[in-house]
């Protein structure tokens, strides 16, 4: 396979830095037309099963343990799915705040001959193995403020509550750099891991701009050496850039989105002084444009042209590419951003009323197309609607030389409704990246994390579905089989969850053309419920 240039955005609300640029999110649309809506665009919910077990402190498993395969799952995947996100939510009497503070416990189903077997082990960060060292919170986390060390004079103590050092909890998902493998976050740092063992090997740390990763090492002890700033992006108001959490890429193109979560600089930087959460600095601004900022991949400069759209907020792309003279960038979108600070562990620990109340304040994510022109000149005609690609009903209207803006065409049928949109894109990001597609996958979510497998073909909008009552699926990952010959040839990967057995986690495989289950392997483990994850081959 040819070797790509690999991008990366270091930016981000959980970082801190008072001069970072802007960041990303999920979407603010139009509604749709012909629905009985209630809150956020949707019928109330009741009855909602209690998912606190998934969401509960687990013990590692260091040693790898067989897993028992039920049906049959090809032995043509060779190679380790990869998986990332919080494992542990209390040190002593402590407890977290909010999910995305758990310490990262990372997984490995390593798939070999048709049978599989699985280890997990905590990633020892600088923030872990302070908080084990002293059995408390000593690192402040994105929704929980760190404690100051009781074992420092009143002075010290003081002095601590004014320092600002972002968590190195790298505990959202993995990347591969130059065929290293990082644990990384949505601060400035990552941690080099082994992956046949799961120990942490390095910490590394970035800085606050786009970066382009050469394909190859050069020497075997290369990192991330060779990594070169690609540019910076000044966000539109330099003290309240946005929430980032990733961006999208075409084939000549970065495409960053500066979305309505806003954080606010001022709150973030005197959160400890203060006794606040990180997250009390992050707020949801329905008055504030959406922006789309083009950044050229080989020169690195940002396209005096800015797209804009309603206010919204995204946290996951699809995909981008380029036909003819426009851009199409698909992604996940939501028309509310107030759900990053709902998620807090109380309420998904919630039962009852209680849990539907919070499940029904919740916008819900849909995936949608935005097509941004691209030769826009001092010619262009304004006030009207410059998209010309048949079959398309997203608009972008030229308002002057560097303003355009832009409303999206759906990309699901009325059906998605029913599975509570979808979060958790994935597509056969190998071969299809950054080119034209048409099948993509991910999780419906009637509940507050995924309950539904989701396939959607973009060419009749119809959807495939995989899910059992009771049983959380996490994100799916696509591993093409070998003579693939068509775009879903392969296999659909996904960790199943239920909080009704003790010990009953399974990786479930699904045929990706019909999307008939071919088998599991069961594990007697309890996971909690995770964010992210990637499939390494044996063959890399």
């Amino acid at each position: 396979m040819k070797a790509h240039t690999r991008f990366l955005i270091l930016l981000s609300a959980r970082s801190l830095g008072t001069s970072s640029p802007s960041t990303m999110s999920q979407v603010k649309s139009q509604a749709p037309a012909g629905k009985d809506k209630q809150m956020n665009g949707f019928k109330e919910v009741h009855g909602l099963q209690c998912i606190a077990p998934l969401v509960r402190t687990v013990e590692e498993t260091p040693e790898p343990i067989p897993a028992t395969v039920k049906g049959t799952i090809p032995t043509w995947i060779q190679g380790s799915l990869l998986r990332n996100g919080p494992g542990k939510f209390e040190f002593g009497n402590q407890h977290y705040n909010h999910w995305f503070d758990g310490m990262a416990l990372m997984h490995r189903f390593q798939i070999m001959d048709g049978q599989v077997s699985y280890r997990s082990r905590f990633l020892r960060s600088d923030s872990y193995k302070q908080n084990s060292e002293r059995d408390r919170i000593m690192v402040s986390e994105f929704g929980t403020v760190g404690f100051p060390d009781p074992c420092k004079n009143i002075f010290q103590r003081f002095l601590s509550r004014f320092e600002i050092k972002p968590t190195d909890n790298a505990s959202v998902n993995f990347v591969n750099f130059k065929g290293d493998y990082y644990a990384s976050t949505e601060t400035n740092f990552m941690h080099k891991v082994d992956l046949e063992t799961l120990e942490s090997k390095q910490k590394a740390r970035a800085s606050y701009n786009i970066i382009r990763v050469p394909p190859s090492k050069e020497t075997p002890d290369d990192t991330l050496k060779g990594a070169k700033v690609l540019c910076s992006i000044t966000p539109t108001d330099k003290t309240r850039p946005s929430y980032y959490h990733s961006f999208a890429m075409s084939e000549n193109y970065v495409v960053f989105i500066e979305q309505s979560i806003k954080m606010d600089l001022l709150k973030i930087a005197t959160s400890k002084l203060r006794g606040k959460n990180i997250s009390d600095g992050i707020y949801w601004d329905p008055n504030q444009e959406t922006v789309f900022h083009l950044i050229n991949k080989r020169t690195g400069e940002v396209s005096p042209v800015k797209y804009h759209t309603k206010a919204l907020s995204n946290f996951h792309q699809i995909n981008a590419f380029e036909e003819g003279n426009f851009l199409m960038v698909d992604m996940c979108c939501a028309d509310d951003g107030q759900a990053i600070n709902n998620f807090l562990i109380q309420n998904l620990r919630k039962s009852g009323e209680a849990l539907d109340k919070v499940y029904n304040s919740l916008a819900r994510s849909f995936p949608r197309r935005f097509v941004l022109p691209l030769n826009i000149t001092n010619e262009t005609p304004l006030d009207q609607n410059l998209n010309t690609r048949p079959n398309s009903s997203a608009t972008a209207v030229c308002h002057s030389k560097d303003k355009v803006f832009c409303t999206f065409e759906d990309l699901h049928g009325d059906d998605l409704w029913d599975y509570g949109g979808l979060e958790f894109p994935h597509i056969h990001y190998s071969k299809f990246n950054t080119k034209p597609y048409r099948y993509f996958y991910g999780c419906g979510f009637r509940h507050l994390v995924g309950d539904s497998l989701i396939k959607i073909d973009l060419e009749d909008k119809k959807l495939k579905v995989w899910d059992q009552p009771g049983f959380y699926p996490s994100e799916p990952v696509f591993v093409p089989s070998p003579d693939a010959k068509e775009e879903d040839d392969g296999v659909i990967l996904s960790v199943i969850l239920t909080p009704t057995m003790d010990k009953s986690t399974f990786l479930l495989v699904l045929d990706a053309k019909t999307f008939k289950e071919l088998g599991r392997a069961e594990v007697p483990v309890n996971i909690p419920y995770g964010f992210h994850g990637i499939f390494k081959s044996a063959e890399n």
